[in-house]
């Protein structure tokens, strides 16, 4: 017992999706339906989500890298070593319950059950990366973001589906806003494409899918938001390289002129890094709240992303009712944000 508390503060364990047993959340405040650690979780993934576009934006614009699937690609392996790195160092676990005093003798870190138990993430995970990557091609910018923004009715329905989930008319209406704010911002850029349109419904089902799927499995496998990484790692990562094989990706990559280049090479790392936090929060986002609330964080940070992409980047033309609908859409995840911390 002493050798147990001895190590535990010689080497702290980092935040997980599951508390100890023996320590309860505290609420942000007396009748809040949101812990604290779930309102941390949630910061974390917009401020990391918003730095990562930057990053994404500046190697994929700024430098004209041609291949979106291999920044992926190494984002994913990043994220196994230094999950590797941590756990071999017994700084993190996997599951809430493993105790960081086991052998390390073996490189063995998560079942073989229990890697299968994840099977169903990992293909929500691949499937929802490239029905994005196609809902990208099908239609305009403007339209996207605002077809897009639809997903956090998706992901009420997923949510009922799998888990019975219901909402307050507080969170639909603010949900409603949301959507109706979305379609105000774009209602001058609606210009029909079946194909298109087809495809990023479908994205919003595969991503809605994908969260759901993060939070049920969060539930069931007795992983933390590490070891549901690790999985999603180990299973994707031979997928995706395969992938950008037969598409010719890798090839491409090595033709890159700046390759090499210092500033190109800054800004790889850095995204890289901070796909290991983003991809860190999100599953700690939907494993402590739910997958709606990730969704409506997610529509938060479009504010950001859009103010700091205009100053950064620039080229942004102003529109009346772009700025309206997104100011309506950001009211509505504020709501949102509201009725959660107040719990109606």
């Amino acid at each position: 017992m002493s050798l147990k508390t001895s190590n535990s503060s010689e080497k702290p364990m980092l935040p997980l999706s599951d508390p100890p047993k023996n320590q309860i959340d505290d609420k942000l405040f007396k009748g809040s339906a949101m812990t604290k650690r779930g309102a941390y979780a949630a910061i974390s993934y917009m401020s990391c989500a918003v730095l990562l576009v930057m990053f994404n934006k500046a190697a994929l614009s700024s430098y004209n890298f041609p291949s979106a699937n291999v920044i992926t690609l190494l984002q994913m392996v990043s994220s196994c070593f230094f999950l590797y790195i941590l756990r071999r160092w017994r700084i993190i676990s996997f599951t809430a319950s493993e105790s960081l005093l086991i052998s390390d003798n073996s490189t063995k870190f998560v079942s073989l059950k229990t890697l299968k138990h994840t099977f169903p993430l990992a293909g929500a995970y691949l499937l929802y990366m490239l029905v994005t990557m196609e809902a990208v091609r099908g239609v305009n910018v403007p339209m996207y973001t605002t077809l897009r923004r639809t997903t956090v009715v998706f992901t009420m329905l997923v949510e009922f589906v799998l888990v019975g989930q219901r909402y307050t008319h507080s969170v639909v209406f603010s949900v409603g806003l949301i959507v109706f704010g979305a379609f105000v911002a774009g209602a001058r850029d609606l210009s029909f494409d079946t194909y298109g349109y087809s495809v990023v419904f479908l994205a919003n089902v595969t991503t809605a899918i994908y969260l759901a799927t993060i939070a049920r499995i969060g539930k069931t496998s007795g992983l933390n938001s590490f070891g549901l990484m690790w999985c999603n790692g180990i299973l994707c990562g031979p997928v995706l390289l395969i992938w950008t094989f037969i598409r010719g990706d890798l090839k491409t990559t090595i033709d890159f002129p700046y390759l090499f280049s210092p500033g190109f090479l800054v800004i790889l790392l850095f995204s890289c890094i901070l796909a290991f936090f983003l991809n860190y929060s999100i599953f700690l986002n939907t494993t402590l709240n739910s997958a709606l609330t990730q969704t409506i964080c997610g529509n938060m940070k479009d504010l950001f992303t859009i103010g700091f992409g205009w100053i950064i980047f620039g080229g942004l033309p102003f529109d009346f009712w772009n700025v309206i609908g997104q100011f309506l859409g950001f009211t509505g995840s504020g709501l949102y944000a509201y009725f959660k911390l107040i719990g109606k």
